[in-house]
């Protein structure tokens, strides 16, 4: 691991783009979760919260301004990434704030939620086969930016540090701070693995013995859309398995149930990867007799809306 500057990643942002980070931290005290102790705590951080809808407005911002530092972002060019939504969500939205046009290979399954926002910041989508899903999207973006190196710049956030430097130098930092100190254990699901990797890496410096589990699909073909399976997928760059100290297996069904009891219960609207998340603390929660669980929502379920396997069909 490089050395890890002082600067706070979103240092230089401004206008509307000041506002990421600093999103709500919420003890679930609502539900009625069998077999956890009542001396559990389960915190989510709400990364909906962001201007952009999600956690990736953090890696995203992140990855741009240090394109910008380092020159490699110049006027006149594009950004080029893959993604499965929302991280393309986040460029276009600091974008369309900069100026800047946003070419996204998407695969061509992602919902109609993302592919009209896409649309409304303006940005070009060009869409990849729906049976590769991220993977293929990589592979087209891989594959345009050798083509075109003085048309785009390709951000890859699959192996951009600035990425995991991001929840390095706000994730982490918020959650230690809105926790007074006493997390004992972080589980959050993984992607790109940026907000995993960064997190824990800052909360393990603050206090070595915070447990830190990530959490992916139990099967390659699964529902919790934006999560890699990592034995069967690319694995991105950035990723750190020896960070976790245990690696969690979430199951579909259950995860996308907690999604629903989450809207009817507790009154928060979650994406499928919080369920995964909230599904993983419910069971690191039921091996303890105390603690403090902190688990990552990473956007809202507006996205999921038009998705009935998720919310359910329509009464």
């Amino acid at each position: 691991m490089s050395e890890i500057s002082d600067l706070h990643p979103f240092a230089d942002a401004k206008g509307l783009l000041a506002h990421v980070g600093n999103t709500p931290l919420v003890e679930l005290t609502r539900l009625p979760y069998p077999g956890l102790p009542g001396s559990v705590e389960i915190h989510a951080k709400i990364e909906a919260a962001n201007p952009g809808g999600s956690v990736k407005d953090r890696a995203a911002l992140a990855m741009v301004l240090a394109a910008r530092r380092s020159g490699r972002l110049r006027e006149g060019m594009t950004i080029l990434d893959a993604s499965s939504g929302n991280t393309g969500i986040a460029y276009a939205m600091i974008g369309a704030s900069f100026g800047c046009k946003l070419t996204l290979c998407l695969p061509k399954n992602a919902n109609a939620e993302r592919k009209a926002m896409l649309r409304a910041f303006g940005a070009e989508i060009v869409e990849t086969s729906p049976l590769e899903g991220s993977d293929g999207a990589i592979l087209k973006a891989r594959e345009l930016a050798a083509a075109h190196p003085d048309r785009y710049v390709y951000l890859n956030q699959y192996g951009n540090e600035a990425n995991w430097r991001a929840h390095f130098g706000s994730t982490g930092p918020e959650i230690w701070e809105q926790t007074d100190g006493r997390i004992t254990h972080f589980v959050t699901s993984l992607g790109t693995s940026g907000t995993f990797v960064g997190t824990s890496r800052y909360l393990k410096g603050r206090n070595p013995d915070i447990r830190c589990h990530s959490v992916e699909p139990d099967s390659p073909f699964h529902g919790l859309e934006g999560l890699k399976h990592m034995e069967t997928s690319i694995v991105p760059d950035i990723y750190d398995p020896s960070i976790a100290d245990e690696a969690m297996s979430a199951p579909t069904e259950e995860s996308l149930a907690l999604v629903r009891r989450l809207a009817r219960e507790e009154g928060i609207l979650a994406g499928p990867s919080g369920g995964a998340g909230l599904w993983a603390a419910l069971e690191v929660g039921k091996t303890l007799t105390e603690g403090v669980i902190v688990t990552v929502f990473p956007d809202g379920g507006e996205r999921y809306l038009s998705e009935p396997h998720v919310f359910g069909e329509e009464e």
